[in-house]
Formats: structure tokens, C-alpha cells, sequence
């Protein structure tokens, strides 16, 4: 898979694992309307790939993701205010379902998450607003102990509109959440992770991430792919889905030819030889 068409995004695959580095340095990847429709497009592009088993998601220079583009920031003092916001992320008005239960913006987080196989976010430098949450869209998060990390929408007289609302249930307690939505208040990397909003320390996170995502793709495609299934039922779903969902998701995998050759490698002291899971 070649980098995005306008390359915001750079796309590199090996071993199943895509390396997806967020491009823009010299404005610390901010979300401008390219940003967004790169991460869109990239993420839909990896949902069908068959042989994808795990994906890390990182930003090049200086930083993960600065958030929304100051432009941006700046185009909501014209005349036109009420609408501005919405026009410059390409999500015409907020209300409207453009991508299944998400608006665009949130979509370009919701992405990640909806992805079939597992997402690593590697973060450095500055994850603010709008780039948290699409941090928060993968499944573990790698920080550098000195990162910077904001739920900062509040500083600009906005709330957090791009899925984090969805996305930082059952990572972070009601009662810190609300601090952190209410100061604006700028986290070390450290702090971060003893909240919940990031996963591990690491001080070179996209290694960390990679080696992660490299360990996972080495175990059978189609129960990486039933794994996150079956995590998206137990965050939400009442005990009845949970454990039907356990079953149904352990029948199919059950003697498949993939499973019987995770056994037949483990037991041969191999490296297995896989499938692909699409």
C-alpha cells in the first residue's frame, strides 16, 4: 500500500504489521481538512487488506498531533462562525450520521477502533484535542514519559466533539475526566498513563509500539481478528452478549486450519505458517 494520495499520511507494510506515520511535521500534524480526509482514507484502505494483522499508528517530527489546525481555529471568527467549524473539517452540520453511528471528524478517530485487527499508538512530543483523540481511537497507547497530552477543547470554547466522549469510557474515572475536560489542563506523559489515557511508558514509543504489533503478528489472523471482536462486545455489551459472544467467537476458531497450525507450531517449536485472515 503506497502513502495517501495527498500525502498526509505514509504508509509502509511488512509482515503484516502497517507502520502508519501522520505527515505533516512542520505543523505537528495538525488536523487540517487533508489530515483529516488522509486518516479516513488510509483507515478504510488497511480494513481491507486480508493479510493485515496489526497496525501502529505514529506522527513524524516533533510530535504525534498538535490537534485542529490554528487556520482553522482562526476561520471560526468570521461572519459565518456557526457553520465554520463544521465547514473546515469537511462534516457539513455535526448532527448528521455520515460514516455508520460518527460524523466525519469523529469517524477519523472511530477508524482506528473499528479496525479488525489491533492499533498501537505511538506518542511523542504533543497530543492536544482533537490529536488525543485519535490517539485514543487506537487499542494501547506507547507514551514517552515527556509527552504532552490535553483534553484542550475548552481553552477554545469548544468541548471534545471527535469520539474521545465514546472513546475514554472505561479508561479514565467519570470524576478525573470531568477535571480534565474542565481545566484544559496540559499532562505530563507520566501523568497520562496513571489516568488512563495512555497504556505504557516508553522512552522510544513507536519502537515499543512496533515490536508490539510485530508480536501480535505472529499469532493466528483470525483470532487477532476475533480477539477485537469480542473486546468491542465486553466494553459494551450486558453479560448474555459477553459470553455468547466468547462462544460463538471460540466455535469458529475451534480445528480451523489456522488454529490447528498455531498447535502444530507451538508443539514443533516453529514459526508458524499462517493464512491470511481475509
Amino acid at each position: 500500500m503506497s502513502a495517501s494520495s495527498n500525502e498526509r499520511i505514509l504508509v509502509t507494510i511488512d509482515g503484516g504489521v502497517a507502520d502508519v506515520r501522520l505527515n505533516r511535521p512542520d505543523k505537528m500534524n495538525a488536523l487540517d481538512q487533508a489530515m483529516f480526509d488522509a486518516l479516513i482514507e488510509t483507515g478504510e484502505q488497511l480494513a481491507r487488506l486480508p493479510d493485515l494483522r496489526a497496525v501502529v499508528l505514529s506522527g513524524e517530527g516533533r510530535a504525534f498531533c498538535a490537534g485542529l489546525d490554528m487556520g482553522r481555529m482562526a476561520g471560526m471568527l468570521s461572519d459565518d462562525a456557526g457553520a465554520s467549524h463544521q465547514d473546515s473539517i469537511g462534516a457539513g452540520r455535526l448532527g448528521q450520521r455520515t460514516h455508520g453511528i460518527s460524523n466525519r471528524p469523529q469517524y477519523a478517530c472511530m477508524v482506528w477502533r473499528e479496525l479488525p485487527v489491533p492499533v498501537f499508538a505511538a506518542v511523542h512530543g504533543v497530543a492536544f484535542g482533537g490529536g488525543l483523540q485519535v490517539a485514543l481511537g487506537a487499542d494501547v497507547r506507547y507514551l514517552a514519559p515527556d509527552t504532552k497530552v490535553s483534553v484542550m477543547e475548552l481553552k477554545w470554547g469548544l468541548v471534545p466533539d471527535m469520539a474521545g466522549m465514546v472513546l475514554t469510557r472505561g479508561l479514565v474515572r467519570p470524576d478525573v475526566l470531568r477535571e480534565l475536560i474542565y481545566s484544559a489542563r496540559v499532562l505530563s506523559g507520566t501523568e497520562a498513563c496513571q489516568l488512563g489515557l495512555g497504556t505504557y511508558l516508553a522512552d522510544d514509543p513507536r519502537a515499543a509500539a512496533l515490536e508490539a504489533a510485530r508480536q501480535v503478528a505472529q499469532k493466528n489472523p483470525h483470532a487477532i481478528r476475533a480477539a477485537k471482536r469480542l473486546m468491542a462486545v465486553a466494553e459494551h455489551g450486558d453479560h448474555a452478549a459477553i459470553l455468547q459472544a466468547e462462544s460463538d467467537e471460540q466455535d469458529r476458531l475451534v480445528s480451523s486450519p489456522n488454529q490447528r497450525e498455531a498447535v502444530l507450531a507451538n508443539l514443533q517449536k516453529r514459526a508458524p505458517r499462517f493464512e491470511p485472515a481475509g
